[in-house]
């Protein structure tokens, strides 16, 4: 009998899509496979996701602020929608917690919860509360598609073609640096320890995005090469990175130096996004955004096997270990 450590995670996504039964509704738009699932109601296209955060395995209890743990159960949710160029409108919180935990800690989880919503418009309309043996927060959040002449308007993870260019956001390995240190005691208020803890979804980037034209994309959550590498195989494609255009910032570099390339394209948790498009429509979107830094790291290739490959200034693989987050290995 199989291990879930051997099937891994989206191998056992794909496991459980098998046996669920197909949808019954024409009104369903994107299903299991994306950031978020997309349905048609009446003149709308509602999107919905959800996500989990675990003592143990997402967080230490004592390592990191509870209003910091509270902020990130709500923005890798908003992350998800982001990702798909909608808006975050209304989250249910599911909290599960020993009956000996303190009533001030439970407070100042809903204190970072309360915060993130306010930062992105969100309203938290209710949940549930369950005794359980370690903390568990499950957020489920609800958008809306932008739309146009009645179709939605979607960033996906298979609308990605041979010649397209890849474009991300912001800096990568922060998170994975922040990780890193706060293992070691680092002080919440260290910057790369911010990057890890409080998450800032760019969600009017994927808004600009999608209405710009571009029509692939997906949040840097589990790492570079690893969501990527979703994008390649939803789209059937390959695709080439350069190492050498990997968006990095300075603290990464001065705190990591050795390590700083593997963290930005492995470490995951950074919540960026990757845009995938004709580069005169990136260009466009980048003009758009008025952002600092959209950073062009490689391009969408022909490859029946879907592979992705990372490259150095000679043309020469570079590969690691892992190429990002599972939850399951």
């Amino acid at each position: 009998m199989s291990k879930l450590s051997d099937l891994g995670e989206f191998g056992l996504i794909d496991r459980l899509k098998g046996i669920l039964d197909k949808p019954a509704s024409d009104d369903l738009i994107v299903g299991i496979g994306d950031d978020a699932a997309v349905w048609r109601v009446g003149d709308e296209f509602v999107m919905a996701t959800t996500d989990t955060m675990v003592e143990g395995v997402h967080f230490e209890v004592g390592r990191a602020p509870w209003a910091d743990i509270g902020w990130k159960a709500l923005a890798t949710n908003v992350s998800d929608i982001g990702s798909m160029g909608g808006t975050p409108l209304f989250a249910l919180v599911t909290l599960a917690v020993p009956p000996t935990m303190a009533v001030d800690d439970v407070e100042l989880i809903y204190a970072g919860l309360s915060e993130c919503a306010r930062e992105y418009g969100v309203t938290i309309v209710g949940g549930d509360t369950v005794r359980a043996p370690e903390i568990t927060i499950t957020v489920a959040l609800f958008g809306r598609a932008a739309r146009r002449n009645d179709e939605p308007l979607l960033l996906l993870r298979d609308g990605a073609r041979p010649g397209d260019i890849i474009a991300v956001t912001g800096t990568l390995g922060d998170s994975a640096a922040g990780l890193r240190r706060l293992k070691n005691n680092g002080p919440s208020e260290d910057p790369l320890v911010r990057r890890h803890l409080w998450p800032r979804p760019p969600i009017s980037s994927g808004r600009i995005a999608v209405e710009t034209g571009i029509t692939c994309a997906i949040d840097v959550s589990d790492g570079l090469m690893q969501d990527i590498g979703h994008i390649c195989e939803r789209s059937t494609v390959g695709a080439v990175l350069h190492a050498n255009d990997i968006p990095m910032s300075k603290e990464l570099l001065d705190a990591f130096p050795d390590d700083a390339l593997e963290l930005a394209c492995t470490g995951g948790e950074d919540y960026e996004l990757v845009l995938v498009g004709d580069k005169d429509l990136l260009d466009a979107v980048a003009s758009a955004m008025g952002l600092a830094q959209l950073t062009v790291i490689g391009e969408i290739v022909r490859d029946a096997a879907n592979n992705l490959r990372l490259l150095d200034d000679t043309g020469k693989e570079i590969t690691f270990d892992h190429p990002g987050w599972d939850a399951f290995r």
